[in-house]
């Protein structure tokens, strides 16, 4: 089951768009921000149909 929700980069500022995975559960992963090019750390927590998505810098 596939999602996507805007995030702001917690480096540049710039909203982009994440293509989220929900049929894996609770995941933590990180992806290049598109704009920037810097490594941003994804936290997804799922919860039945509830879901949430937080983004930092791999150093928070």
């Amino acid at each position: 089951m596939l999602e996507y929700q805007a995030y702001q980069c917690p480096y540049c500022g710039e909203s982009v768009e994440a293509t989220l995975d929900l049929s894996g559960g609770d995941q933590q992963y990180i992806e290049d921000c598109p704009v920037c090019c810097r490594p941003v750390l994804f936290e997804l927590c799922t919860d039945g149909r509830d879901w949430s998505l937080v983004v930092r810098t791999e150093n928070d």
